[in-house]
C-alpha cells in the first residue's frame, strides 16, 4: 500500500486513541485529506471524479471531519479503517483499475511542504504535519523567474518598492532572499508539559481575552489559553488588535519561549495563527529575513511562500542528474523550500549543502574556464639562463631555503612553455619573495625581454628598486630604472623614453605604469607586489603593454591566503606557497595588554630606545572623529611628543600625506632621526627597518587577524629580539580571545585561516574589489565542499569544454548569469 495510506492509516488509529477529537494531525483530517489525497492525485493526471475509488470513498467518509458529533466521527473512523483493510488486502485493487497508481505516489516525506512527525503520546497528543491549502499570495503564470515582483498577486507598488529596499525586483530574487537565522517552534508540548526558558508550541482554545491601556499609549492584551492538560496566560504589548482576532473558543497555534510572571509560567509575545491555516509562523522551524521599513515578517513569508509553492516543481535544475546522484544532492527546488521553510534541522542542511555546492561549481566553471582560455594563448617560451642563475645563487650570502628553490622551479617551468605564466607566488613577510622575483627578472631580461614591477605605495616601489638594483648590479648590463610619481617631469619623460626604446631592462613603479604614455619595446614580465591592492582593471592594463605578445605574470602577496579563498579568488592561477622562513628570522614576542598596562608597555619602549632601538606605534584612524575613544595618529604623535617620550623624536606617517612627505618621513625613519614613528595602516606592507625591535598596535581589536600579523612583520627584520604589542580598550573574553590567536601563533596561513572564519571574505583581502559574484549561501570556510566542486567542474569542461552538451545548457546559462559582466583576467 502507498505509504501515503498507511500513514492515513497511523492518523486514523491515533485519532481512536485521543478520543475522535481531531487532534491527531494539526489542521484537523479535512486538511490532510485535501492536500494529500486529492491534491497528490491529481499530479499524477487524475481530475475530478476521475479520481481512484479509493480516495473518493475515504474523502467523502471524512467529509467534513471537524463539524461531525462524536458518534458519527467514530462511525467515520471505523469505515475508513475497515476500508483501508479491505485495500491492502487487495479487495479495491480488483474493483479499481487505476489503484496502481497508488504505489507510485510520494510518500509524505518527498513532499517537500509535508513533514510527517508521527507522535510521541509521552510528550503530547500531537502530530506534526503542516498541510497545503490554496494560499492567499498566489502567483500567476509569469514568463521567467525574472518577472518583476508585481506579477505576484497581492503585491502593490508599495509592497514593490519596499522589496526594492531589500534588492528585492524579480520572483528569483525572493526565491534567493534566504533567512538569516530560523527560530525553532517544532517541538510541540501540552500546557502541562512547558518548562521555563525552552522554545515551545502548544495548541489550545482561547478561553479569555481582553485589551487594556496600562499607560499613554500603551496597551497590553492578555489571553488565557486552555488545553485538556491545562491553562497558559498569554500576553502582547501594543496589539489590543489582538481582541478582535482572538475569538473566544477559537483554536490557535502558539509558538515562543516560556518564560514566568509572579510565579507562573506565561508566554510573553508569542507567534501565534489560527489552526485552520497552513503554519508558516508556527510549529516548525520558522524563517527570519531580514526586514525593512512598512514591510512585516509575515507578510514577506507568506509572499516568499506563495512564489515558492509555484515554482518548486517548475524551476529549472541546473546541476546534470548524474552529477546530483554522485554528490547526494537535494533537487533545486526541494532545496530551495527547506531553505525558506526547513521542516528539521537535517533537511536544512542537506538544502545548505546543495545550494553551497551549486555555488562553487558556478564560481569554479567560471575560473577554470578562464583558465583553459589563458593556457590557449600564444606566449613567449623562455631558454632558461641556468648558468646565469647558478651564478647569482652562488653571490647569496645565504643558502635559498627549500620552499624558494621550489618556487623558482615552477615560475621557470611556467616560462619555458608558450602559453603565458599566470601564477600567484604566496610567503609570509621575510619568507624571500623579492629574491625569487629578481631571479625571475633576470631569466627574462637574459631572453632580451624587459620586466615591469609594479607595487602599490611609492615606498615600497623605491624599497624594490634599491634591491634589485643591488642584487643585479654585479651584472653591469642591466639596467633599473624607478617611475613613480613624484618624479620630475623631466626625469618622467626621460624613464618613459628609455622603456619605449628598449633601454631599461626592469621598470619599477607604482601606478605611473600603467599610464597611456607608458610603453614597453619588449615586455616579458610583469610582477604586481602586493597584488591585492590593484584592481582587476590595473593589472589588465599593465598587461596590455606586452604589444608583441602577451607578458608572463607573476603576482606576489605576502598576506598569507587560506586555500578556499586561494582556490575562489585566484583559481584561475597557479600558486607556489613560500611556507618557510630563512633560519636567520628573528622569533617575535607577541603580546595582548589592556588599557590598565599602557604605562608599562611606554616604560618597555623607552628601555628599547635607550638601547639604540626603534618603535612603530600604530594607529587605526588618521584624525579624531565621532569615536573619541578610539587612538587617532595626528592626536596621538603629538601626545606622544609632548607628555610621554619628551626627549624622543616621534614621528607622523598616514595615508593622506602626499607621497613626496610619506617617502620623507620613511627615509627620515629609516635614518634614525625619528625614535618613534606613529603611523596608520599605510605600514602594513613592504617597509624594511631592521632597526625597529618593537611595535605598538593601539585599538588592536579594530584591525584583522591577517592584517595585525602583517604589522608584526615590520618588526624582527634585524639582529635585534623584537616584540608586537596587541594593546585593546576593549576587554571582553570574545575579543581578548580572538587577540591571543596571535600569541600563540606565527603560522601566517593559520592566522589567515582563522581571521577569514571570523570575518569572512568581504573584508579579507578586499575580496569584493576582484569583481567575483557574491555568495549567497556558501561559506569559505566549507572547503571540502569548494574541492568537491572544484573537482566535478574540472570533470565537467574535459569533457565539454564549451558547455554544449544539453545536461549542461543549464549550468551554462547560470554561469552566464553569475559571470556576466564579470571579469577576474589578469
Amino acid at each position: 500500500m502507498s505509504s501515503v495510506y498507511d500513514t492515513l492509516r497511523r492518523i486514523l488509529v491515533l485519532e481512536q486513541e485521543l478520543g475522535y477529537r481531531d487532534r491527531a494531525v494539526i489542521g484537523g483530517l479535512d486538511a490532510f485529506l485535501a492536500h494529500f489525497l486529492q491534491d497528490d492525485i491529481r499530479a499524477q493526471g487524475y481530475r475530478g471524479s476521475d479520481a481512484p475509488a479509493l480516495t473518493s470513498s475515504l474523502s467523502e467518509m471524512l467529509y467534513q471531519y471537524k463539524l461531525k458529533s462524536l458518534p458519527l466521527r467514530k462511525s467515520a473512523v471505523a469505515r475508513a479503517l475497515e476500508l483501508l483493510d479491505s485495500h491492502d488486502s487487495g479487495v479495491s485493487s480488483a474493483t479499481d483499475p487505476q489503484s496502481a497508481v497508488l504505489n507510485e505516489l510520494p510518500s509524505p516525506r518527498d513532499v517537500s511542504t509535508g513533514q510527517k512527525e508521527v507522535a510521541d503520546t509521552t510528550k503530547g497528543p500531537i502530530v506534526s504535519w503542516p498541510h497545503k491549502q490554496p494560499q492567499q499570495v498566489i502567483v500567476p503564470d509569469p514568463s521567467s523567474l525574472d518577472a518583476d515582483v508585481t506579477v505576484i498577486r497581492g503585491v502593490s507598488t508599495v509592497t514593490q518598492e519596499r522589496l526594492a529596499r531589500l534588492e528585492i525586483h524579480s520572483l528569483r530574487d525572493l526565491l534567493y532572499y534566504f533567512p538569516y537565522r530560523y527560530d525553532d517552534y517544532s517541538t510541540m508540548r501540552t500546557i502541562n508539559q512547558l518548562a521555563l526558558g525552552e522554545q515551545a508550541t502548544i495548541v489550545g482554545s482561547v478561553s479569555q481575552v481582553k485589551a487594556q491601556r496600562i499607560s499613554k499609549g500603551r496597551y497590553l492584551t492578555r489571553a488565557i489559553i486552555r488545553d485538556d492538560t491545562g491553562s497558559i496566560e498569554v500576553s502582547w504589548f501594543n496589539q489590543p488588535y489582538l481582541e478582535r482576532q482572538l475569538h473566544v473558543g477559537s483554536e490557535i497555534v502558539l509558538s515562543g519561549q516560556v518564560s514566568e510572571h509572579l510565579g507562573r509560567l506565561v508566554l510573553a509575545s508569542p507567534e501565534w495563527e489560527p489552526l485552520e491555516r497552513e503554519l508558516l509562523h508556527t510549529a516548525r522551524m520558522v524563517p527570519v529575513y531580514r526586514l525593512t521599513e512598512g514591510l512585516g515578517r509575515h507578510a514577506l513569508r507568506k509572499i516568499i511562500k506563495g512564489v515558492l509553492d509555484y515554482w518548486e516543481s517548475r524551476i529549472p535544475e541546473s546541476i546534470p542528474e548524474a552529477m546530483r546522484q554522485e554528490h547526494d544532492l537535494m533537487p533545486l527546488g526541494q532545496a530551495l523550500i527547506q531553505m525558506h521553510f526547513p521542516t528539521s534541522t537535517a533537511s536544512l542542511q542537506q538544502a545548505r549543502h546543495r545550494l553551497c555546492f551549486e555555488e562553487f561549481l558556478l564560481l569554479q566553471l567560471g575560473m577554470l574556464r578562464r583558465r583553459n582560455d589563458r593556457l590557449a594563448q600564444p606566449g613567449r617560451a623562455l631558454e632558461i639562463p641556468h648558468q646565469a642563475l647558478q651564478a647569482f645563487t652562488e653571490r647569496l650570502p645565504y643558502k635559498l631555503t627549500n620552499a624558494q628553490q621550489r618556487s623558482v622551479r615552477e615560475i621557470l617551468d611556467d616560462m619555458s612553455r608558450a602559453c603565458p605564466m599566470s601564477r600567484l607566488l604566496q610567503g609570509e613577510v621575510g619568507s624571500g619573495k623579492t629574491i625569487v622575483a629578481v631571479m625571475a627578472a633576470l631569466a627574462v631580461v637574459r631572453n632580451g625581454l624587459q620586466v615591469a614591477v609594479m607595487a602599490p605605495t611609492s615606498i615600497l616601489a623605491e624599497q624594490h628598486y634599491r634591491t634589485f638594483s643591488q642584487l643585479l648590479a654585479p651584472y653591469g648590463d642591466i639596467r633599473c630604472e624607478l617611475l613613480v610619481g613624484s618624479l620630475s617631469q623631466s626625469d618622467k619623460e626621460r624613464v618613459h623614453s628609455d622603456i619605449a626604446s628598449g633601454a631599461v631592462n626592469i621598470a619599477i613603479g607604482t601606478h605611473a605604469l600603467i599610464q597611456q604614455e607608458v610603453s614597453f619595446a619588449n615586455l616579458g614580465l610583469i610582477i604586481v607586489d602586493e597584488q591585492h591592492r590593484f584592481g582587476v582593471a590595473q593589472r589588465a592594463e599593465l598587461r596590455a603593454k606586452g604589444a608583441q605578445c602577451e607578458p608572463h605574470l607573476l603576482a606576489m602577496s605576502a598576506t598569507p591566503i587560506p586555500r578556499s579563498l586561494a582556490l575562489t579568488v585566484y583559481g584561475d592561477l597557479d600558486v607556489s606557497i613560500l611556507d618557510e622562513l630563512p633560519p636567520n628570522r628573528q622569533k617575535i614576542i607577541t603580546r595582548v595588554r589592556d588599557s590598565a598596562g599602557r604605562e608599562r608597555v611606554y616604560t618597555f619602549m623607552r628601555q628599547e630606545i635607550e638601547s639604540g632601538r626603534q618603535a612603530f606605534v600604530i594607529c587605526p584612524l588618521v584624525e579624531t572623529g565621532s569615536d573619541e575613544t578610539t587612538k587617532a595618529a595626528v592626536a596621538e604623535q603629538q601626545r606622544l611628543q609632548r607628555h610621554v617620550f619628551k626627549g624622543c623624536q616621534v614621528g607622523l606617517l598616514h595615508g593622506r600625506m602626499s607621497a613626496a612627505d610619506k617617502d620623507r618621513v620613511m627615509l627620515e625613519f629609516r635614518e634614525k632621526k625619528y625614535n618613534i614613528l606613529v603611523a596608520t595602516s599605510v605600514v602594513e606592507v613592504g617597509i624594511d627597518i631592521p632597526n625597529a625591535t618593537v611595535i605598538l598596535i593601539e585599538g588592536a581589536e579594530r584591525f584583522g587577524l591577517a592584517q595585525l600579523h602583517q604589522f608584526r612583520g615590520r618588526v624582527g627584520r634585524g639582529q635585534h629580539k623584537s616584540y608586537c604589542i596587541l594593546l585593546s580598550d576593549e576587554s571582553s573574553e570574545e575579543t581578548l580571545a580572538r587577540l591571543q590567536i596571535l600569541e600563540e601563533s606565527r603560522d601566517g596561513f593559520e592566522i589567515a585561516q582563522k581571521d577569514l572564519e571570523l570575518r569572512g571574505p568581504g573584508d579579507f583581502l578586499g575580496y569584493r574589489q576582484h569583481g567575483l559574484p557574491l555568495l549567497r549561501v556558501a561559506s569559505l570556510s566549507d572547503l571540502v565542499v569548494l574541492e568537491d566542486a572544484r573537482q566535478a567542474a574540472g570533470r565537467v569542461l574535459a569533457q565539454d569544454p564549451t558547455l554544449e552538451r544539453p545536461e549542461h545548457q543549464q549550468l551554462k546559462a547560470k554561469m552566464s548569469v553569475l559571470w556576466h559582466t564579470r571579469d577576474i583576467s589578469y
